[in-house]
């Protein structure tokens, strides 16, 4: 990130320190999110409580919110790994490029765009390369969406009876990082470039991290939407279901249009967006914090 390299410590303790944090101000949110996405009724007012809470629709305040913390065993796994690998393996991507293509990059863009499209390639590249933490993120959804799937077997009995099933979806979820990293990178890395005018992005204050968060994240939720929708319906279906993201694509443009492919993202935006920007956010601010003392 930047002109500084930071240990491996630090940018491991760094992203850490971000999915811990996000992962427990978040997974309500995060659970909302993903049944809007699973939805395939219209959706209204009168219907957004039996959608949100599912089987605890008429139950109290209390029991409705702990009912948005399904899969908290999964999610810990898969989140605090996730925001490690990304935000953690995103800098040695990076690194990689700079040493051996910035020549190429500054020849294609320019100076200054040759330095932002290295911070968004390599995002893209660690992004698909995300996949392998498949299955955490397969069992979370499945806990949050659909958690008749498991029929009382844990997670070591699954593991052994679906074996790669749990990557199920694999490709739709390249396909969604790819872009939707490089985004996020990317759109933060233009953000201190041009609007904030930073040449070493580590030296960035948290103020200046959060307004890159802010502007790299919203571009990667809305341009990977459409593909999370695809993402998430593949991922939240029983393990023995063989319906594929094509069928659910067709059968999604006939039953529900063209739109739906953006459905929940006024919803994701308002409080999936603050998640991500809140988490790379502490990430691009600690991970530098801790260089310096590690």
């Amino acid at each position: 990130m930047g002109k500084h390299k930071e240990s491996a410590a630090a940018r491991i303790a760094g992203a850490g320190a971000s999915g811990i944090a996000e992962l427990f101000l978040f997974h309500p949110v995060d659970t909302i999110s993903k049944r809007l996405m699973s939805n395939r009724a219209n959706l209204s007012f009168s219907t957004l409580n039996a959608v949100v809470f599912r089987n605890y629709a008429e139950s109290g305040a209390g029991r409705k919110f702990l009912s948005l913390f399904p899969g908290l065993g999964y999610a810990a796994g898969y989140k605090i790994l996730q925001r490690i690998y990304k935000f953690g393996g995103q800098p040695y991507a990076n690194d990689f490029l700079n040493a051996n293509y910035k020549k190429t990059f500054v020849n294609l863009f320019g100076e200054k765009n040759g330095k932002a499209m290295m911070h968004a390639t390599a995002g893209s590249v660690i992004g698909v390369g995300e996949i392998v933490l498949l299955p955490l993120d397969v069992l979370k959804i499945k806990r949050q969406t659909n958690p008749e799937a498991f029929r009382g077997r844990g997670v070591l009995r699954i593991v052994a009876d679906e074996g790669f099933a749990l990557y199920r979806g694999w490709g739709w979820t390249a396909a969604r990082n790819a872009p939707g990293s490089f985004a996020l990178f990317g759109g933060s890395a233009f953000t201190k470039e041009y609007i904030l005018g930073l040449k070493d992005y580590s030296s960035a204050t948290w103020g200046q991290n959060a307004i890159a968060s802010i502007m790299g994240s919203v571009a990667s939720i809305t341009i990977s939407q459409p593909l999370d929708v695809i993402k998430t319906r593949v991922q939240n279906q029983n393990f023995e279901s063989k319906v594929g993201g094509f069928t659910l694509v067709k059968d999604l443009i006939k039953h529900e249009g063209v739109s739906a492919f953006f459905k929940g993202l006024t919803p994701k935006l308002l409080v999936v967006a603050p998640k991500l920007v809140f988490s790379f956010t502490i990430a691009q601010t600690l991970i530098p914090a801790f260089g310096k003392i590690m």
